[in-house]
């Protein structure tokens, strides 16, 4: 019925906007307006933003593909375009980062990870990273929770458009998105949609000391559709949003086997959920702000075939329902100073039909209280954090223990010259001590949940600067922070002595310091646009969990690279644009086993050709992409290799 009533409001939506239009559009329907910061305008918080021109021009699918381009960040991806692709922020884990669409977390009470793969650029106008909290003077409580926050920012149309694109890619891809959006009367908002198959069976190369296996990639195929739709006015905004897709799921190579025994292991996702926020300003020095949320998560995993062999056969079904809602209220006294509170309930559950599983509820509250200061260059937040969570079941172990906990965070920064318009230095420094509580997996999870689990601690400190410079054809922007991490208690999947059985358990402290350094140049002259942007990772990442423990105290901890960069070069003129973007990533150990157990260090070059013209009030525009131009098949995971080269064209109309 969910899909049904979306497609229904898709083609009502698609009609009114085509009877509607008035004004042609930009080709990919793109319009910036300046952003609405009320508080804060200066860098307080270690952010890093891709918007626009630049985030369009980027060689980009999905949200996980424009996140990569962000110093600290490090994404998995099993490979391919059905693959999982999971963000990990300055080596915390996948679980410490919280991912919004417009203000409202995307939540996922069974694990804990987001897959951004599911999240396409085509409906975004931002994307950004924030280290520390966002700090702006009514947010929820929620936002306050986690050790770095990824916010997607959906677009606010200003006129009537439609668009469609059409796109053939390699191995057997073929994808169709329809936009179509509008502006009447103060209303404004979007329908996006898209549809994609793709058999994903791209040639591998696997090369090592003791093998060298050629082949192709099976079971890597996924059929996915999404539907968006947005409305906006004033201070109201809501978002609904629908995905349904099936994939194979390929497993790793296994020497010279992998055409005997494939995994034929094949994964259902239908995800859905609808949101809304509305805010206010009165009385000159109060804003108030609610929220409200519902999602509906269904997964089904299957590896029950008769071609699998040495795999556990399964055919799991899992639901998750998740309700929310937030009250938020700010009060500025004086122009300086800003104080605000907000009360989040969320309510969980989690069913699923394996063995000896109960269903499982989850209520998790939060509030907050914070400060935040601006005067004469001087700029200071501070806030407290207390987080509530109670799990029912009827399992006959009962739940966990109520987890209650206090949490703080420090920010603080000196602006030099803060009324120049043209150039700007700020100094920073932050501290945030933040946990993430055990996901209903870790807890639950048929003969591997631990009720007794503890959560997961993380201590960041951060000292940093930024600079900005800008003239009519110049602009310069450069940031640089050092960082420490520590993580207590952290949640890991280990054997018991003397048997087979595997269970979640606390055990590991992990040290990390490292450098996250970004820069960005433009300039602009008569009909030319340049621009250049590049990041900078370094860190050191290890175990400090065991002193007695030779093989891993002091250790690189697994998949973390000591070195990785971009840079990304984009030249435009007039309808014409080249953005060729270079990442490298250096060798990071995978297994303690073995101190050999070493992921090659890799290059990934990308290039993308756009042209767009306009013929009479439709633009027409084609773009070509190639993706790791070099044909370097790396790994992010082993014996999960990626694609290697291959090509995307694109074809857009809009009127």
């Amino acid at each position: 019925m969910t899909k049904r009533c979306a497609l229904l409001l898709l083609c009502i939506l698609a009609s009114f906007v085509v009877a509607h239009s008035q004004q042609p559009a930009s080709l990919d329907s793109l319009q910036e307006i300046s952003e609405v910061e009320v508080y804060g305008k200066r860098p307080l918080a270690t952010a890093q933003t891709l918007r626009g021109a630049d985030l369009q021009a980027l060689s980009t699918t999905s949200v996980a593909d424009a996140l990569k381009y962000f110093s600290g960040v490090q994404i998995k991806d099993y490979g391919g375009l059905g693959g999982l692709k999971t963000i990990n922020v300055r080596s915390m884990g996948a679980q410490h980062v919280g991912v919004y669409v417009d203000g409202i977390c995307i939540t996922n009470a069974q694990n804990g990870t987001v897959d951004l793969g599911k999240f396409s650029l085509s409906s975004m106008e931002s994307v950004s990273l924030y280290n520390a909290n966002k700090l702006d003077n009514c947010q929820s409580a929620s936002e306050y929770a986690s050790g770095a926050t990824v916010y997607l920012r959906t677009r606010r149309p200003i006129s009537d458009s439609l668009s469609v694109q059409l796109r053939r890619a390699s191995f057997s891809t073929y994808m169709v998105k329809a936009n179509a959006q509008f502006a009447w009367r103060g209303w404004s908002g979007f329908l996006d949609g898209e549809w994609c198959d793709s058999e994903g069976d791209y040639p591998f190369r696997y090369h090592s000391e003791y093998e060298d296996t050629v082949g192709r990639r099976a079971n890597s195929d996924i059929r996915y559709g999404r539907v968006e739709g947005a409305l906006f006015k004033g201070g109201f905004s809501s978002h609904l949003y629908y995905y349904d897709s099936e994939r194979g799921c390929p497993g790793g190579i296994v020497r010279r086997l992998s055409d005997k025994y494939i995994n034929v292991g094949r994964e259902w996702d239908r995800d859905f959920f609808v949101q809304a926020s509305y805010q206010q300003e009165f009385l000159d020095h109060h804003r108030v702000k609610a929220n409200a949320k519902y999602t509906n998560e269904y997964l089904r995993y299957c590896t029950d075939y008769p071609e699998n062999q040495n795999t556990a056969r399964v055919d799991n079904h899992y639901r998750q329902e998740d309700g929310y809602g937030a009250l938020c209220y700010g009060y500025m006294p004086w122009t300086w100073l800003s104080l605000s509170t907000s009360y989040d309930v969320r309510y969980s559950k989690l069913w699923a039909d394996l063995k000896r599983f109960s269903s499982v509820f989850r209520l998790d509250q939060k509030e907050v209280v914070a400060a935040q200061m601006n005067l004469k260059g001087v700029q200071a937040a501070v806030s407290m954090l207390h987080q509530h969570l109670h799990d029912f079941t009827n399992v006959h172990a009962g739940a966990a223990d109520p987890l209650d906990r206090w949490t703080p965070a420090v920010s603080l920064a000196y602006t030099f010259n803060p009324s120049s318009s043209q150039s700007e230095l700020t100094l920073r420094a932050w501290y945030k001590k933040i946990f993430r509580a055990p996901t209903l997996n870790d807890l639950y999870y048929t003969q591997v949940g631990n009720r007794d689990l503890q959560p997961e601690y993380t201590k960041q400190w951060n000292i940093g600067m930024e600079y900005h410079w800008n003239n009519r054809q110049w602009a310069l922007n450069v940031q640089a922070d050092a960082y420490q991490n520590k993580i207590e208690n952290r949640i890991v999947c280990l054997p018991l002595k003397g048997t087979y059985t595997w269970t979640m358990m606390n055990y590991g402290y992990t040290f990390c310091q490292g450098l996250n350094a970004t820069a960005s140049g433009r300039y602009q002259l008569r009909d030319w646009q340049l621009s250049l942007l590049g990041t900078l990772t370094w860190q050191r990442d290890v175990n400090r969990t065991d002193p007695n423990d030779e093989d891993t105290y002091d250790k690189p901890i697994c998949y973390s690279p000591r070195l990785s960069h971009t840079i990304t070069a984009i030249a435009a003129w007039r309808q014409l644009s080249l953005t060729v973007s270079h990442m490298y990533v250096g060798e990071r150990m995978w297994s303690y086993a073995d101190p050999e157990d070493i992921l090659k260090p890799y290059h990934n070059i990308d290039a993308k050709l756009s042209y767009s013209t306009t013929i009479g009030k439709t633009s027409v525009g084609a773009c070509l992409e190639i993706i790791d131009l070099l044909d370097e098949q790396y790994e992010h995971i082993p014996r999960y290799p990626m694609p290697g080269r291959n090509y995307k064209l694109t074809l857009t109309f809009g009127i």
